[in-house]
């Protein structure tokens, strides 16, 4: 009980934050122009760098409670089908994948007694073909965003790049 009151003595005596810095300041430094609304919605011709292609995007989910991984990966598709994204397949393993651990139970005698540990990963892929750079980085936002607890996501991009101008043969 004394650590505690001791240690809650030092944290209340110290600031948080540095006499430079202030945490509300009513002091203006800097102007900055406002936009006017038709000014701050761009369209899709004055931006000078055109938007990426993309030819699929993979979606690889692993995870140890396949039920829960169904139901992330409908929320995927029905997220994507709301973006007009082209859902493509989507499957997961018959099986999962089990990694068996031995160890033994008294570390420095009775080499007999053991103990096993297994963990069950479940994967599940799916494919979304035919998006736009800006398309597709709202969508993964979104669902990385609502990625359950005990669900990895692993992305893969297939970009479409043009042909460079050497291997162009139809200027030959």
């Amino acid at each position: 009980m004394f650590k505690l009151l001791h240690l809650h003595q030092r944290l209340s005596s110290a600031p948080l934050w540095p006499a430079v810095a202030r945490l509300c300041s009513t002091q203006v430094t800097a102007s900055v122009p406002v936009q006017t609304p038709s000014s701050a919605l761009a369209t899709p011709g004055d931006s000078e760098v055109p938007d990426k292609l993309y030819s699929r995007l993979e979606l690889q989910m692993k995870g140890i409670d396949p039920e829960v991984m169904k139901s992330y990966a409908y929320f995927a598709k029905t997220a994507a089908e709301h973006l007009d994204i082209e859902v493509g397949k989507h499957w997961a393993l018959r099986k999962s994948v089990k990694d068996r651990l031995t160890l033994l139970k008294s570390v420095h005698v009775y080499k007999k007694h053991r103990v096993q540990y297994e963990i069950r990963n479940y994967y599940r892929f799916m494919h979304f073909h035919k998006l736009t750079g800006s398309t597709l980085e709202t969508f993964l936002e979104y669902i990385e965003r609502n990625l359950p607890e005990g669900v990895a996501l692993k992305v893969t991009k297939v970009e479409l790049q043009t042909l460079p101008e050497h291997l162009n043969t139809e200027g030959a």
